[in-house]
């Protein structure tokens, strides 16, 4: 499984309308696409940042769509208020887990990183041993993914709780197990944010 992530910094007087774009024109189309298996989008109403994830069954899915996902990449972009530079990045997906799916007002922190890219595997072993189910036992705790790029070294994981009072509930407890991973691994924490998950249709399938 793999995901293209597109981050866009718009107009957070102007979220709302990129949000509805999203989900009533850009969700349906992406979705349609042969090998799509999902979309979310995680949305800060504070600093205008927005990530749209859309999950492909492989890669060449994923790149076989790039041209027809440009345009919209585009319209939505305008719409949302942001400026032209867009982050655009391509992901092989190495954990999802599900304790349940998403209600309304549910919030993600997600934590980008890097390592050696000769350490990934190990990497990914002790985050699917350790972590994982130390998350789990977490008060309010949805889901977790982890997208991987195996040749640069970097990661994304994404921790979904059931709302924002049970996600920030959780930040001195995530930050003591983030430390004490990174410092075994020889991980560091290239960026990290919170959000409020907007749509929540990926439906990756259960790898953990």
């Amino acid at each position: 499984m793999y995901a293209r992530t597109t981050t866009v910094h718009g107009d957070p007087n102007r979220l709302d309308d990129g949000i509805a774009h999203v989900r009533d024109t850009v969700m349906p189309a992406v979705m349609d696409m042969d090998g799509c298996v999902g979309l979310s989008m995680l949305a800060d109403r504070e600093s205008g940042r927005c990530i749209v994830t859309a999950a492909w069954q492989d890669e060449q899915a994923m790149r076989a769509s790039a041209d027809t996902i440009g345009p919209m990449r585009e319209r939505a972009r305008e719409i949302m208020g942001a400026d032209a530079k867009m982050e655009v990045q391509e992901w092989e997906f190495a954990v999802m887990h599900r304790s349940h799916e998403a209600p309304q007002g549910a919030c993600t922190r997600v934590v980008w990183s890097k390592a050696d890219p000769g350490h990934v595997d190990r990497v990914l072993d002790a985050y699917r041993m350790t972590l994982v189910p130390q998350l789990e036992e977490m008060r309010g705790f949805c889901s977790v993914s982890l997208m991987i790029d195996r040749e640069k070294g970097r990661a994304a994981s994404a921790v979904t709780f059931d709302s924002r009072e049970a996600m920030e509930a959780t930040r001195e407890d995530a930050k003591r197990m983030r430390d004490t991973f990174v410092s075994a691994m020889e991980v560091s924490i290239t960026d990290m944010a919170e959000f409020e998950l907007v749509l929540a249709h990926l439906r990756v399938p259960e790898m953990a």
